[in-house]
């Protein structure tokens, strides 16, 4: 297991968690790409670091506070790492509670890329396993 890959990724959801979004941006590789859900209203993909800080900022703005929980075991698969979490959002309209697993591709000690999936069973099979 690459723990420095899981260390890295769990660094961001504290970052994200404390409303550090300096230490949250700092954990992205600066080629940074994300991709979010299909089905997701702007699902990208979004390329380079700042391009992905300006959509998590558009995410983490739709609410007053927000959090994410992860869920079960963080999955180190060689230079990625799976990871499921519900993002809850409070504030601006209904209470929200989406569950997502994240795949993502960690190189050098940073996030390169960043991919959502609303299934958990479609973003195991893109790195090959399955539940």
């Amino acid at each position: 297991m690459s723990q420095e890959n899981v260390e890295v990724v769990q660094a961001s959801f504290e970052a994200w968690n404390a409303g550090d979004m300096d230490a949250f941006r700092e954990l992205h590789h600066p080629d940074a790409i994300l991709r979010m859900a299909d089905g997701w209203p702007e699902p990208g993909p979004y390329f380079g670091r700042d391009a992905v800080m300006r959509e998590y900022k558009q995410l983490r703005d739709t609410w007053t506070r927000d959090t994410s929980e992860l869920i079960g075991d963080v999955i180190d698969v060689g230079d990625r790492v799976v990871v499921r979490f519900i993002w809850r959002g409070a504030g601006q309209g209904p209470e929200s509670n989406m569950d997502f697993t994240v795949v993502y591709t960690v190189r050098k000690g940073s996030i390169l890329v960043a991919e959502y999936f609303l299934n958990h069973t479609e973003a195991l099979e893109a790195v090959g396993l399955s539940e």
